[in-house]
């Protein structure tokens, strides 16, 4: 009989939640059998390594934007959703800008709900196309940062490397997908970031996006 591969489990840290919020969050990912929930206060989260990502409401008593830069400087690796209710673009725009890896209403579904944490496991980013796209625009218009926008050329294999990377592939899937090294699509990422003029993988995704780099994006 042939093993069955069992997935990495993604732990996913729901930082100073209600306990009724809690429970609720983790029905939701009751029949995901790779994720795993865990209610943690941000002093129990700081020494904590085995964590994926954290979900982290808006609306707690803390400041967003100080409780991140403080995850983000013990952990620079450690991907951040923030979730909140009917927040206004600029809220998640600055979420964005601070350093979160997605922002998760928490009127959406429970598919949305698992879809985001799935993109933005992957590496991804995970927001309203409309805030992406007011995102792009301000990060174009920044002093000496321009998009050579229509005079950028891609070769078929970059084409193909954008595609995957928009729609949330590790560098390990793009390389399974397209039958080259893990380390041959970095070296291609470092170069469609260096030809479009952006600094890392989520201005590249968003870019690719909002200037219809790609012919699908999901």
């Amino acid at each position: 009989m042939k093993a069955v591969t069992k997935k990495p489990t993604v732990r996913i840290a729901v930082v100073e939640s209600d306990p009724l919020r809690f429970i609720g969050l983790k029905s939701l990912f009751d029949s995901e059998r790779d994720l795993e929930l865990i209610a943690s206060s941000l002093a129990e989260l700081g020494p904590r390594h085995d964590i994926d990502l954290v979900l982290l409401g808006s609306r707690a008593g803390h400041n967003l934007f100080d409780v991140m830069a403080g995850l983000k400087a013990a952990r620079p690796d450690l991907r951040i959703i923030v979730t909140g209710n009917g927040a206004d673009d600029e809220t998640i725009l600055k979420a964005l800008a601070a350093g979160a890896k997605g922002y998760v209403d928490e009127a959406a579904t429970p598919a949305e709900f698992i879809q985001a944490i799935r993109i933005v496991n992957q590496g991804s980013v995970w927001a309203p196309r409309r805030v992406l796209s007011i995102f792009i625009e301000r990060v174009t218009s920044s002093p000496g940062r321009i998009f050579p926008a229509g005079r950028v050329t891609f070769t078929d294999r970059e084409k193909e490397v954008l595609e995957l990377l928009v729609v949330g592939r590790s560098n390990k899937e793009i390389g399974a997908v397209l039958g080259i090294e893990e380390r041959t699509v970095k070296a291609h990422v470092a170069k469609l970031m260096r030809k479009v003029g952006v600094q890392n993988r989520i201005a590249l995704s968003v870019h690719a996006i909002t200037h219809s780099l790609v012919t699908s994006s999901r």
